[in-house]
């Protein structure tokens, strides 16, 4: 039984935590957040000891760190929990900024680090994944990701999210780096203020569109809104020489009704908690996996470093409006 410390006890802490808890193989032994209130209610829902940072990194008893604290402190916590010989869960994004998250590769090398990139954990994309990767429809071309969330995020958010591209894109960076299985070589980027006037107010667009090309001239447009309007919008389209596959939406159901006015179906999961819950569990199925020797980790260091990368090169092209080689 592995020991795990949770670091950050908000909402993704919880659903972390929770996922521990139900783990036959780990047990949630610490949890460590900045705002004492929230460390209690988290021990008193999922058990273990409220804790401070220097007593669970000097703990050897403690196997694993799961870093779900702020995005500021991703890096270095992570760095800290490696060098003190732990494996490391950590969030995305690694960092806010490129030339940091660079800087850190010496301090991280050899770590055991999982990086949260969770939809490449979501059953329907690993589904889609294999099948391209079988051959189902030829040889890859173009890739169509749709990533609406259902309604913005409070402004108060926005200000210390890091952006549209670092915050929410990120996950679609990523998603087409796997997907596409080489690297973007470069990225253009529009963006909009369309959903709420704040959002732009406090520096930031709701509404994104980039395309990025691989050196072989594979293609990828991604598509980014805060508001679709109906409900968590999720969607993967691969284009291959002989046909497409597609990963749609999930519904809360699997019914449908059938009337002369036509069909009706059950509405989309509501957003990531419930959409994603399979792939947050898988997630820690595989940091299991890591802590027992099992597995290596599918996503670290790199990978977190390569999205950053994208991001950072979507806001220089929507500045610019030009496109961006990486």
């Amino acid at each position: 039984m592995h020991k795990i410390a949770l670091i950050g006890a908000g909402r993704i802490g919880r659903i972390h935590g929770a996922n521990v808890v139900a783990h036959p193989g780990l047990t949630l032994s610490h949890i460590v957040d900045p705002f004492a209130e929230n460390a209690q209610a988290a021990a008193r829902d999922l058990g273990g000891a409220v804790a401070d940072l220097d007593a669970v990194m000097a703990d050897p008893s403690v196997a694993g760190v799961i870093v779900a604290s702020s995005t500021d402190t991703h890096l270095d916590y992570s760095v800290r929990a490696h060098q003190a010989g732990k494996a490391v869960f950590c969030e995305k994004p690694i960092d806010m900024d490129l030339a940091r998250a660079r800087a850190a590769a010496d301090s991280l090398k050899g770590a055991r680090m999982f990086l949260g990139f969770n939809r490449r954990f979501d059953p329907n994309f690993r589904a889609l994944k294999a099948a391209l990767d079988a051959g189902r429809v030829g040889g890859l071309e173009s890739l169509q990701i749709t990533s609406n969330d259902p309604a913005p995020p409070p402004v108060a958010y926005v200000k210390v999210s890091g952006g549209l591209f670092k915050d929410m894109a990120i996950h679609d960076f990523d998603m087409a780096r796997w997907i596409l299985g080489e690297e973007p070589v470069e990225v253009f980027a529009w963006g909009s203020c369309l959903v709420d006037p704040a959002i732009g107010e406090a520096g930031d667009i709701d509404t994104a569109r980039c395309v990025l090309k691989t050196a072989s001239g594979r293609l990828c447009v991604i598509a980014n809104s805060r508001r679709s309007g109906f409900g968590y919008d999720q969607r993967l389209e691969a284009y291959g020489a002989a046909g497409m596959i597609r990963a749609d939406n999930v519904t809360e159901s699997t019914v449908q009704v059938w009337t002369e006015q036509g069909s009706q179906a059950d509405r989309f999961q509501n957003f990531f908690l419930d959409r994603y819950a399979a792939a947050y569990r898988a997630e820690m199925a595989h940091f299991a996996d890591i802590l027992d020797g099992k597995a290596a980790p599918e996503i670290g260091y790199a990978d977190g470093v390569a999205a950053l990368a994208l991001a950072e090169a979507a806001a220089q092209s929507l500045r610019s409006g030009k496109p961006v080689r990486l």
